[in-house]
């Protein structure tokens, strides 16, 4: 990750600290960004409850008032408790079921990169946050196989453990053979679909790694390349996703920030979310992938597409200087 707790820790210094920052008129928000991103979400709780014992004020409240925009956003948003769902996917889950039209891309990238035990946290700060079941909005959003998709995702039907030789054969198997039939002129797609979906949606990680490395060797085909000829739209999306995040998660990610910054206009939800839940876990990781694929950094990437003090946090979070 790139946010790690510094050494000799005193949350009543800092909760001191702050509060300097914030007296009087205006405030510093260099100050503000280098406190809090010092520190991982369990330690910003501690600073949270010393503010609250030194000053009987709200820390959480005082930088709403203080702060503005999508600085605001970000700050308040790393305070929260279990933040990376909440500043980042809880949000953007709710906020892509609300209104007209629902965002599907949004969907499919939460739900189809996140753990069971990850999922499961976005259901009950859901449920805490809204009132309502995440599952319940699903099925009121979406529709056909693509709801059956993300309700299985969110409803953590995923086994959990390692591979499965024989298991992996005999899903590689019945694929292939869907597979021939789907591509006669009187084909079943949908029964593709359906069968693809018991599989992406329901096996575990490394058994699904085992699988596509067996129907390459059985049909001298890539999966990913398979679903893209033969299936479409929002159903086409999601499986596209299960299977790059189940190759490489990382390289997924440095994927979808790529193009949040790509062409005219950014996708500042995405770029958000990401750099947000990944950030003390694997965001260093998803810079060397970055890195890589594109040969430039991710930092130069955001430098480009961004300003002022959104600019600074999200440099920040995502590693700062390559």
């Amino acid at each position: 990750g790139s946010i790690h707790d510094f050494p000799n820790f005193d949350p009543s210094q800092d909760a001191e600290a702050l509060y300097t920052t914030m007296k009087g008129l205006g405030c510093d928000k260099e100050a503000i960004l280098e406190l809090i991103t010092s520190q991982s979400n369990s330690r910003r709780q501690e600073i949270c409850e010393s503010y609250k014992s030194l000053y009987s004020k709200d820390l959480i409240a005082d930088l709403k008032y203080e702060l503005m925009g999508n600085f605001e956003w970000l700050i308040v948003g790393l305070m929260q408790l279990r933040w990376p769902i909440r500043c980042g996917n809880l949000v953007q889950c709710h906020e892509a079921m609300e209104g007209a039209g629902t965002d599907e891309k949004a969907l499919i990238e939460i739900l189809a990169t996140w753990t069971n035990a990850e999922i499961q946290a976005i259901n009950d700060a859901y449920k805490e946050d809204y009132h309502k079941s995440l599952e319940g909005c699903l099925s009121s959003d979406t529709s056909g196989h693509f709801r059956q998709i993300l309700i299985s995702l969110a409803t953590m039907n995923r086994e959990e453990g390692g591979e499965d030789q024989d298991q992996a054969q005999e899903n590689v198997q019945v694929a292939a053979e869907i597979l021939e039939v789907a591509d006669t002129p009187s084909g079943d797609k949908t029964s593709l679909e359906t069968r693809f979906m018991m599989v992406l949606c329901t096996c575990r990680y490394p058994h699904l790694r085992r699988v596509f490395q067996e129907f390459i060797k059985m049909t001298n085909c890539d999966i990913e390349h398979i679903i893209k000829k033969e299936m479409s739209g929002d159903v086409k999306n999601a499986f596209v996703a299960i299977v790059q995040s189940v190759k490489n998660k990382l390289l997924f990610f440095a994927d979808k920030l790529y193009k949040s910054m790509k062409g005219a206009g950014m996708d500042e939800k995405t770029l958000t979310r990401i750099i947000i839940s990944q950030s003390e876990t694997d965001q260093l990781n998803i810079q060397w992938e970055f890195i890589e694929k594109y040969d430039m950094s991710l930092h130069q990437a955001i430098e480009g597409d961004t300003s002022g003090d959104f600019l600074k946090v999200l440099l920040v979070l995502g590693g700062g200087e390559d």
